[in-house]
């Protein structure tokens, strides 16, 4: 088993990530941080019937309550965050009630913001079984809905007591998701460690046949990137923002197609070439370090390109979704841009126009 650290500047709010085979089935990893005698567990119908029994077996000593969410990006919703405070409520927890997250992002979101909220927040343990979650969105604190308007716009800062990443969960997780998680695991590297980027380009076979070393591997680099810019910067004012690269583009892309249409994961790989091709337009970045990136996004599965959604998506759209991004400024766009493999920068007060004008010489050439 791996353990890291997540030490943020609040001290109270440091927590361990723990990584490796079998760690749902050693309980310890789980009671040690429960605080009181009531558990609040929320999964989905598609989580659920995998792992819930097995978990609950460990928790007959507690006051054990369960809510389950439909699967899938579109019920990440402020109707169904209402629906858990409600059940929450009904099942009168208290203030140091554990909840507990048992699936992928959009389960450890809208459990996390629901503990984030409920009396104030509540502590919360985070039990991704999607590749993406257990790299991303279950480290660092973040929570959020969505709105129509706009991805992850209703949320809160709120860090588990512990990260539980159990690797045989991804046995079960299908082959497209498991793709789709290697794009923020491909993100980490590009924007913060470049021998990683290198390590990913020669060992993709390896991670594409779950090759248990591999998975390890990758994963707990993933986890202590992100804990390290976390750990400078918990509440995004500043270097956080890196970890928002391909995000800016990825989102806009999932709300113009409606939520679902693609999964995060395929949208934020879509999202980091365009961001790569536009930090080359923009003289940033070399055009070998592009082709780079390409490659390795493609050699792992994941689409590199809107082919095949041109005809359902306009420059116009993609923009104005652009524009609800949290990152902007005034009427200007804030982009997170490439500088080299490795490297990245925040690039403000980037005009509209100017994206607008890349965007739709991108669908033309798909079109053409």
């Amino acid at each position: 088993m791996k353990s890291l650290d997540l030490k943020l500047s609040s001290k109270s709010s440091d927590y361990q990530i723990l990584i490796g085979k079998n760690l749902l089935a050693d309980k310890s990893h789980l009671t040690s941080v429960i605080q009181g005698n009531q558990v609040f567990i929320v999964s989905n119908d598609t989580v659920a019937p995998l792992y819930l029994a097995s978990l609950k077996s460990g928790l007959e000593s507690f006051e054990c309550h369960v809510f389950l969410l439909n699967d899938g990006e579109q019920h990440k919703s402020f109707e169904n965050y209402h629906k858990i405070l409600n059940a929450m409520l009904e099942a009168g927890l208290r203030r140091n009630a554990t909840l507990i997250a048992l699936g992928g992002g959009v389960v450890g979101d809208m459990a996390g913001f629901a503990a984030a909220t409920y009396q104030r927040g509540i502590p919360f343990i985070q039990i991704p079984t999607t590749l993406l979650s257990q790299v991303d969105s279950s480290v660092g604190g973040k929570t959020a809905v969505n709105h129509p308007l706009g991805k992850n716009m209703i949320g809160a800062f709120h860090q588990p007591c512990r990260v539980i990443t159990d690797i045989d969960t991804l046995e079960t997780l299908p082959d497209r998701e498991f793709k789709a998680g290697l794009a923020e695991i491909i993100k980490a590297a590009l924007l913060y460690d470049a021998n990683f980027f290198e390590w990913l380009e020669a060992c993709a076979s390896e991670i594409l046949s779950h090759e248990e070393n591999a998975l390890i591997t990758m994963i707990e680099r993933s986890c202590a990137i992100k804990a390290e810019i976390v750990g400078l910067d918990e509440k995004e004012q500043g270097v956080r923002a890196w970890l928002n690269l391909g995000h800016t583009f990825g989102h806009a892309i999932e709300r113009c197609l409606g939520y679902g249409e693609l999964l995060h994961g395929e949208a934020v790989a879509i999202g980091m070439v365009m961001a790569a091709e536009y930090a080359e337009a923009s003289g940033l970045l070399c055009q070998g370090d592009v082709t780079r990136i390409q490659s390795l996004i493609a050699r792992l599965g994941l689409p590199s390109t809107l082919a095949g959604y041109e005809k359902r998506l306009t420059h116009n759209d993609l923009v104005s979704a652009m524009m609800l991004d949290k990152k902007n400024v005034d009427a200007d766009l804030t982009l997170i841009l490439p500088k080299s493999i490795g490297e990245v920068t925040i690039k403000h007060s980037v005009k509209s126009q100017d994206v607008e004008q890349y965007l739709k010489r991108n669908l033309e050439s798909l079109v053409a």
